[in-house]
């Protein structure tokens, strides 16, 4: 059952679901083929309506191979669209959370992109791994075609890279990204014309050499019902449609079978020149270009992954942006899927698990470590969002032992870096939860280290300041036995004295926390002392 309602095509809101219901949000997914926004408005009823679509073809990405380089004419044609859409969503006084994909992932020079996003079009953009892409698509699909209580598979291509997602109800089961899209295809095999039956083959043969790992993944889960969503496989379906001599304004939710797809993928490339290919009825001509090799791989997939039908979904990344966003700002949301909040918890304990020995010290750490973020609130002003962070730092400061205990806390970083299964946070937060963990203990956060000096002014004092308050932390679980139980602050001018609640001899823990407590005490701005305080005098005000 889809609980996102459309406002377009509509007579307006139903009962009880009125404008200014909800809270007004707007997302951007910043593709390599497309920009697309959507604005929409919270209802009463716990769900969420369409009130503003939009769509402009950017081409932000090129290339047959690795998207190494945003070409400047494409970034400028970027930083015009998100400047648009950040001004349509301001006329409905909506909160801005734009994503970007493949093309932005993958550039080199990806950080002039996100810089001019910033100050020349003044939205800011997280980028998200392909794990985390298809995450987002399997839950904007869920709220559009009912298919949460069947097992599917949901296929995306895009421009620069195709998701695959095995799903149940609402839990992802297996997901990959793989670098294939109707642009870079097009770039790769199809970059001139006259189309030639030999360039076919060679793309067909490309994609099969890429299917592999995702035809056994498929093929151990197995699925009931496959879901295809975004723009090649959107306008494969109105192609099927307009074949069939029917007709509607929208395409969301038609099922067509693997021999239509067949005949579909049969004209295009019987037309061997766009010129040709605009006759074929159906085809978006602002897709004419591309849609040969989106086509071969849907085609590809279908056969390789024994898919006999296919339902198409016009909701997408985008509409799963939105919802991740409710469910960040209110876990309580009624809306399908699990929390967002609760993917991110689980996706950082299952990544602990790495280290089953450090559980106990991992857990304690975290909540000695939470309680003095929240004693030092004042002081930081940092807020929930880096709350949490803090909390996935302490539970996986330690992860780096499975790999070795000397300078584990650097093997530490690039474990949580390249865990591309840590699902529900962005790029940027993985990056900040690895650099806190890596600078829990050893070195300071210095400019001469190349990942923390890449790092925004702001991220860079979050990064100090979580990373002092887990390091403080730690050291008074330097035993590893529990013995500080809990922490309390308070000031004395200048001075933040930390009241150390212990139940036994704390002096290990002091001393170590003493030897540790530099970097919390520069981040804050004060002096640090420490105090112990018997817990049988606890609660402390």
């Amino acid at each position: 059952m889809a609980v996102a309602d459309s406002a377009e095509g509509s007579s307006g809101p139903g009962p009880g679901e009125g404008q200014g219901s909800g809270q007004v949000l707007a997302a951007i997914d910043i593709g390599t083929n497309s920009f697309h926004l959507v604005v929409a408005r919270t209802t009463r009823s716990g769900a969420f309506e369409i009130i503003a679509r939009e769509k402009e073809v950017v081409r932000l990405g090129s290339g047959s191979g690795d998207m190494k380089r945003l070409a400047p004419d494409a970034i400028d044609r970027g930083i015009d669209a998100l400047t648009r859409f950040r001004q349509i969503a301001e006329i409905s006084g909506a909160e801005v959370r734009a994503i970007a994909t493949s093309a932005v992932r993958e550039a080199d020079n990806r950080d002039e992109f996100l810089r001019r996003a910033r100050d020349d079009a003044g939205v800011e953009v997280e980028v998200v791994s392909g794990v985390e892409e298809a995450r987002l698509i399997h839950l904007g699909v869920l709220q559009d075609v009912a298919v949460v209580d069947k097992r599917l598979l949901l296929i995306d291509i895009g421009g620069g890279s195709t998701e695959f997602v095995v799903g149940e109800g609402t839990e992802m089961l297996a997901a990959r990204s793989l670098k294939l899209g109707a642009i870079r295809l097009t770039d790769r095999f199809f970059a001139h014309e006259p189309l030639t039956a030999g360039q076919v083959r060679q793309c067909r043969a490309h994609v099969r050499s890429y299917l592999g790992p995702v035809v056994r993944e498929v093929h151990r889960l197995g699925f009931e019902v496959a879901i295809g969503s975004s723009g090649t496989i959107l306008n494969v379906a109105e192609m099927v449609r307009q074949r069939r001599g029917e007709s509607g304004r929208a395409v969301s939710n038609i099922t067509f079978s693997r021999k239509e797809l067949g005949k579909v993928v049969a004209s295009l490339v019987e037309a061997t020149t766009v010129k040709q290919r605009l006759k074929v009825a159906g085809l978006d001509v602002r897709r004419v270009d591309i849609i040969v090799g989106g086509a071969i791989l849907l085609d590809e997939a279908a056969a390789a992954l024994g898919i006999e039908e296919m339902t198409v979904s016009d909701y997408a990344l985008r509409e799963g942006l939105v919802l991740d966003t409710l469910q960040r700002s209110s876990p309580a949301s009624s809306l399908i899927g699990e929390g967002t909040a609760d993917i991110r918890a689980r996706s950082v304990r299952r990544l602990s698990n790495l280290c089953p020995e450090e559980r106990a010290h991992a857990e304690h750490s975290r909540h000695l470590a939470l309680e003095l973020f929240d004693a030092t609130s004042d002081l930081h002003e940092l807020g929930a969002p880096a709350r949490e962070l803090l909390a996935a730092a302490a539970l996986l400061a330690n992860v780096g032992i499975a790999i070795s205990h000397d300078r584990h806390h650097l093997h530490s970083y690039y474990v949580i870096r390249h865990a591309e299964h840590l699902r529900g946070f962005t790029q940027r937060e993985v990056e900040l939860i690895a650099q806190v963990a890596r600078y829990h203990r050893k070195s300071l956060p210095k400019a001469k280290h190349e990942a923390f000096a890449s790092l925004t002014s702001r991220d860079q004092r979050t990064v100090r300041t979580l990373a002092g308050i887990l390091r403080t932390a730690i050291a008074l679980d330097r035993s590893h036995a529990g013995v500080v139980q809990d922490l309390a602050c308070r000031r004395e001018g200048e001075t933040l004295v930390l009241e150390v609640g212990s139940r036994g001899d704390p002096s290990l823990e002091l001393y170590t926390a003493e030897e540790r407590k530099e970097l919390l005490a520069t981040a804050l701005g004060v002096d640090v002392r420490l105090e112990a305080v018997s817990v049988a005098t606890w609660p402390r005000t």
